[in-house]
């Protein structure tokens, strides 16, 4: 197995890089004697421009940062979007979504063009954080996670998650994230793997996987059943 991080010198804000560690350490509690993890820095070219992989993750980084990833992809857009379109597993968490789409639109300097693979786009208010719960469902899995924002993307997507509590991609609607074939993008941190070991499962499973487990998964499954029971009482307030 062989899994690509993109960037992660710059890409692991709230320690989102946990996620692969924890893929990984799942991986191997069932049974994968093999994983291999590619740790694609800035001024590299990226492993899956001539290779295959099982999963490309890339993760939150910070508003500057971004011009730094779309300057890194930019030369690498025909092959991401070839890429998407084969069915190749992406994850992509956090602010690192809105690479994807079209433009950022800022408030005091030129909207920042991005690699334009998806008809979306960022609006940024750097006064107006958005800090929420979030609650959804996939594969008719319950998901929880954290937002913590300055931007909402808008436009035409179909989304990853069907919000259960919370916004979605922005708040008018209920889809979250962004999804084509097996790409899988979200603003939602945590990390989203350590905190969903049913959603884990299921990655490892789209990876090739027969009868995945989770790494700790009696712990996992307690914390996670725990965090849904409270990030559903009703009179939990969400954003913070």
């Amino acid at each position: 197995m062989k899994i690509e991080i993109l960037y992660p010198e710059v890409c692991n804000l709230y320690g989102d890089l946990q996620n692969i560690e924890y893929l990984k350490r799942s991986a191997v509690a069932s049974g994968v004697t093999d994983v291999e993890i590619i740790e694609t820095s800035l001024k590299s070219e990226p492993y899956f421009a001539n290779n295959q992989v099982d999963l490309i993750y890339l993760g939150t980084m910070t508003e500057s940062a971004q011009e730094l990833v779309i300057n890194a992809l930019k030369n690498y857009k025909e092959r991401i979007s070839s890429l998407i379109d084969e069915g190749q597993i992406f994850l992509v968490t956090g602010n690192a979504l809105e690479i994807f789409g079209e433009y950022i639109e800022c408030e005091e300097k030129e909207n920042i063009e991005c690699l334009g693979i998806f008809k979306t786009h960022a609006v940024q208010r750097m006064l107006e954080r958005y800090n929420s719960l979030y609650v959804g469902k996939i594969f008719d899995v319950d998901v929880v996670g954290f937002k913590s924002q300055f931007t909402h993307s808008y436009g035409d997507f179909v989304g990853l998650f069907e919000t259960v509590r919370g916004d979605g991609l922005n708040p008018g609607t209920k889809s979250e994230g962004i999804r084509k074939n097996n790409f899988l993008g979200t603003y939602i941190i945590g990390p989203l793997l350590v905190l969903n070991p049913l959603l884990t499962k299921k990655l490892l499973a789209m990876m090739g996987v027969e009868n995945p487990v989770v790494a700790y998964e009696e712990s996992a499954m307690d914390v996670y059943e725990h965090r849904l029971s409270e990030f559903m009482e009703p009179t939990r307030g969400l954003t913070y």
